[in-house]
């Protein structure tokens, strides 16, 4: 059964092995997440895509080895900052709350799973799938050095995946598409005083986002979601006050809907500009899909189920930001994201979880992976 006073030592020990990424080296948590479950009996593999870029995959099988689930946390934290009060990787108690970096996003759901597995083995329950359990480095930077090349070189492999990296056991089962470009614009240069004589190309930047803020206000909603966004994260151009700007650039920031697409937005984009210049070049920065899954599907109608039976209330949810959940789209890998860390705490000084949410985690999970059944 699961064990609170196990499971807040190694939430403790989490916390204390630094993994801050940038500027990123996961070597110590991986190691003992690595040496937990070879005590546990798990079979383990561990990649590497970067120097100190560590990655567990770890296997407990069951009676039956022809379907599998995947439960995947991550390593890595963002950085501490300098305005933290109490120290950021000492695993200060207070009361109910556990203080540290990482607390929140992702040790507490990384010790959850490790105490939902270390119950299942000992009470010795034999589950009629094997569990695929990744900790993956890289996370907090983008997952190219663990989460994506895993899967895209088939080193992970699952009939359906559970994400742990959420909060106050939200289930995720839809998220918002991304798309980060940015616009660089070319004008004609001329002396300040006679402006006329050139093309101001910031002048140019400043229609065209005055444009684009009036789109969309068409599109397929989503109950789960706000509408689509766009945001200019960046602008600059100009050489000097006095001088008409024949160059701007600036980024964009797309949210957009499941049901849309980015060969939408950027004929979009494209016809906005034509409308001001010719004389432009678009880059691409990156691109991630919307996701969505039935609210029926058995990985959600089974999260559900194992949350009333621990007393608590589920929250089917969708996620503006982007998650991971979307890199199993393409793997044709049915996903949703669950987590039991404090909402608004992630990424803030002073990160903290609840001890109480990070015990029924695991019980929780003890309970989906005991009942989960494969359609």
């Amino acid at each position: 059964m699961v064990n609170k006073k196990r499971l807040t030592v190694t939430i403790q020990k989490l916390i204390s092995l630094d993994s801050q990424n940038p500027p990123g080296d996961e070597r110590k948590v991986a190691a003992f997440v690595n040496s937990y479950l070879k005590n546990l009996g798990l079979k383990i593999k561990t990649y590497t895509f970067s120097r100190k870029r560590v990655n567990i995959v770890a296997t407990l099988e069951g009676r039956k080895h022809a379907r599998s689930l995947l439960l995947t946390p991550h390593l890595d934290t963002v950085p501490a900052g300098a305005s933290w009060k109490t120290p950021a990787l000492k695993a200060k108690i207070i009361g109910n709350r556990i203080y540290g970096l990482g607390a929140t996003d992702c040790k507490g759901n990384l010790a959850s799973a490790l105490e939902a597995l270390n119950s299942i083995v000992d009470d010795g329950i034999k589950l009629d799938y094997d569990v695929i359990f990744a900790a993956t480095a890289d996370e907090e930077s983008g997952s190219a050095l663990g989460l994506i090349p895993l899967l895209e070189r088939k080193l992970l492999k699952a009939d359906v995946a559970v994400v742990l990296d959420a909060d106050d056991f939200e289930i995720v089962i839809t998220q918002k598409g991304l798309m980060h470009l940015s616009v660089q614009l070319h004008g004609k240069k001329a002396h300040g005083a006679y402006p006329w004589l050139g093309v101001n190309a910031i002048d140019l930047a400043a229609k065209i986002i005055i444009d684009l803020k009036g789109q969309h206000k068409q599109y397929i909603k989503n109950k789960y979601l706000h509408g689509p966004t766009v945001n200019v994260g960046t602008i600059k151009g100009g050489d000097k006050v006095n001088v008409v700007s024949d160059w701007c650039e600036f980024e964009l920031d797309f949210r957009f809907l499941p049901g849309s697409s980015e060969k939408e937005i950027l004929r979009s984009l494209k016809k906005i500009i034509s409308k001001y210049t010719k004389n432009y070049k678009i880059t691409i920065q990156g691109i991630q899909a919307p996701y969505y899954i039935d609210p029926k599907h058995p990985l959600v109608n089974s999260l559900v189920s194992a949350m009333k039976s621990c007393k608590i209330k589920p929250r089917i949810s969708g996620s503006e930001g982007a998650t991971v959940i979307t890199f199993f789209k393409a793997m044709g890998m049915p996903a949703v994201a669950t987590g039991f860390g404090t909402e608004g705490c992630a990424h803030i000084a002073d990160e903290y979880a609840c001890l109480d949410n990070l015990y029924k985690g695991a019980q929780v999970l003890v309970a989906f992976l005991k009942e989960y059944k494969f359609n």
